[in-house]
């Protein structure tokens, strides 16, 4: 078990007799039986941290091991995290990581606001993952409405932006602001033109996009590459996807 938690926890260090002296700017801390050594500026980073009240002195030592090192009644291995995102600045957390709850829980404890934001974030984007993509693409042939497209899924919505740029009068603008609904939602109500001469372009083929049609097309074709399965078609009798009025898919 030692040996798992060895390999698994760099910033393990195993009490010796001969553990020797670390100079002035280091703090070896006992969390939960396990020593981590960090530089003072690292603990210090958050003010009103309990762990910058400890390093900085604000705050007295209530509890020593055998060793002289500062004890803290808090679960060992976690604090690995807690530690790296005081050196880091940011969360980075295995893709396995099983002990949100109890590290957002440490986090509450440390006092660290920062690292209990960046805990739920983690968590909200894994939540995520495993929930279903929805996409929806509608088209109801009117001029005045063109081609909606909303996906669950803000990446995907990305994608179409990154895929289609905006080209006028030779020059090239980048994705249309204006067909930007919210981070889900785009609407191209006329995607021929915002002003004459303006095109739409597929970004990496330069290629013009002619018509509503073909527009959908690569709508489709960027869904599917996307690992999106098409689920219904409310007018699938008219024989041709792009034809239909409205298509779902689901990832």
């Amino acid at each position: 078990m030692e040996s798992e938690l060895r390999q698994i926890n760099p910033d393990l260090l195993q009490p010796s007799k001969s553990f020797k002296k670390l100079s002035s700017g280091t703090i070896t801390l006992n969390v939960g039986g396990y020593l981590y050594a960090a530089q003072r500026q690292t603990l210090v980073r958050h003010p009103g941290s309990l762990l910058e009240e400890l390093a900085s002195g604000k705050k007295p030592v209530q509890h020593v091991d055998a060793m002289g090192n500062t004890f803290i009644d808090r679960d060992g291995p976690v604090f690995r995290h807690v530690l790296n995102f005081l050196r880091l600045g940011e969360l980075v957390l295995p893709e396995d990581f099983k002990e949100a709850r109890l590290l957002r829980r440490e986090a509450e404890f440390y006092r660290l606001g920062e690292l209990v934001e960046a805990v739920q974030d983690w968590e909200q984007r894994q939540l995520s993952r495993h929930e279903p993509a929805f996409l929806e693409v509608t088209d109801n042939h009117e001029r005045s409405q063109g081609l909606r497209i909303y996906c669950s899924d803000s990446s995907f919505i990305e994608k179409v932006k990154g895929r289609l740029v905006q080209v006028s009068k030779s020059r090239l603008d980048g994705f249309p602001e204006e067909f930007e609904v919210s981070s889900n939602i785009i609407q191209f109500r006329h995607f021929i033109k915002s002003e004459m001469g303006s095109r739409l372009v597929l970004k990496e083929d330069n290629t013009f996009v002619c018509t509503l049609e073909s527009l959908k097309l690569e709508i489709v074709m960027l869904a599917l590459r996307s690992s999106y399965r098409l689920l219904t078609s409310l007018d699938s009798s008219r024989g041709s996807v792009v034809q239909c009025e409205a298509l779902h898919f689901v990832k």
